[in-house]
C-alpha cells in the first residue's frame, strides 16, 4: 500500500511539471500605434481608407504640422473619420484626441464616425466629442489647453454658414501660445471667379491666410504636399465634381477619376 502510495504521489508530480503555465488570453485587439507609419497601417483604420491616402499625404502632412505622440490635438469637423482613425490611436497612448464635431442632427454623415468609435471600445474611452457648429457652437475645450488644432476641408463650410470668424476665434482661444493651427483646404484657381461664401468648395489660399491672421495667428509655413496641378477647378457641381464624391456620378467619370482629388493648400499657423 505504501509502495502504490509513493508512485501515485511521484505520478502527479511528473503530470504538474509537463502542464503547460495557464496563460491569460491574448488581447482582442493589438497596441495602439507609437508612429505615425504604424497609425497608417493599424486595424483601427477602416479598410479602403488608404487608397485616399495617395491624394491626401497624411504622413507628410502630419509631419509637416508637427505632430508629437504626446500632445493634446483637436480635430475640427472630422467629418465620417477619416482623418480620426490615425490621429486618435496615434495619441491615445501619451496624448490626447478631441473631435469638434458637427452634431449629427446638422450632419448625418458624423454618423459614420461615431459607429467607428463604438467598434473599438477600447479607444472609445480615449476620445472626448465635443459638438462644433460654427458660429453658434465653438466651445472647444478650455483657453489655452491644446497643443494642435487641425482642420482638413473645412473651411468653405465655415464660409457658407457665415461662421468663418467664430471658427478660428475658436481656434485661437483653445490653443496655448506656440500651439500650431493645421489647415487643408481646397485652393481656388488665382483667377478663379467665387462668390463670397465660395460654394464651389474653392477658397483663394489669401483669404484663408487673411482669416487666420484676423483671429491672431501668425503664418509659419506653406507646404505643396496636396497640390495637385491637374484640377482645372472648373467643374459643373464644385470640387464635389472630383472624387470621392463624384457628384455627376458616372458622367465624365473617368476624366475626374484621372484628375484625382482637389489641389489643396496645406498652412501652418501659429499662436503667438
Amino acid at each position: 500500500m505504501k509502495r502504490l502510495a509513493l508512485l501515485s504521489l511521484v505520478g502527479i508530480a511528473l503530470a504538474a511539471c509537463s502542464s503547460k503555465p495557464t496563460q491569460a488570453p491574448a488581447p482582442a485587439h493589438g497596441p495602439f500605434p507609437s508612429t505615425i507609419s504604424e497609425a497608417l497601417n493599424s486595424h483601427f483604420r477602416t479598410a479602403g481608407n488608404e487608397k485616399r491616402d495617395q491624394y491626401r499625404h497624411p504622413a507628410e502632412t502630419l509631419e509637416f504640422f508637427g505632430l508629437k505622440p504626446d500632445m493634446t490635438v483637436v480635430e475640427i469637423s472630422p467629418g465620417a473619420g477619416w482623418y480620426a482613425e490615425i490621429l486618435a490611436p496615434y495619441l491615445s497612448t501619451q496624448g490626447k484626441y478631441i473631435a469638434a464635431a458637427v452634431p449629427v442632427s446638422v450632419y448625418a454623415g458624423g454618423q459614420k464616425f461615431l459607429d467607428w468609435t463604438k467598434s473599438h471600445p477600447e479607444l472609445e474611452s480615449k476620445i472626448t466629442v465635443v459638438d462644433f457648429a460654427p458660429p453658434k457652437m465653438v466651445s472647444i475645450g478650455e483657453d489655452n489647453s491644446a497643443d494642435m488644432v487641425l482642420t482638413f476641408r473645412n473651411v468653405h463650410n465655415w464660409t457658407s454658414s457665415g461662421g468663418e470668424k467664430e471658427a478660428f476665434k475658436a481656434f485661437f482661444k483653445v490653443l496655448k501660445p506656440g500651439g500650431v493651427l493645421g489647415v487643408v483646404e481646397h485652393r481656388a484657381g488665382k483667377n478663379q471667379k467665387q462668390d463670397k461664401k465660395y460654394k464651389s468648395g474653392y477658397v483663394p489660399e489669401k483669404e484663408v491666410i487673411r482669416m487666420a491672421e484676423k483671429a491672431g495667428f501668425k503664418l509659419v509655413a506653406k507646404s505643396e504636399i496636396n497640390a495637385n496641378p491637374k484640377d482645372t477647378k472648373n467643374y459643373p457641381k464644385g470640387v464635389w465634381t472630383l472624387p470621392p464624391s463624384y457628384a455627376e456620378g458616372d458622367k465624365n467619370r473617368e476624366r475626374y477619376a484621372e484628375i484625382g482629388e482637389s489641389d489643396r493648400m496645406t498652412l501652418k499657423f501659429m499662436k503667438p
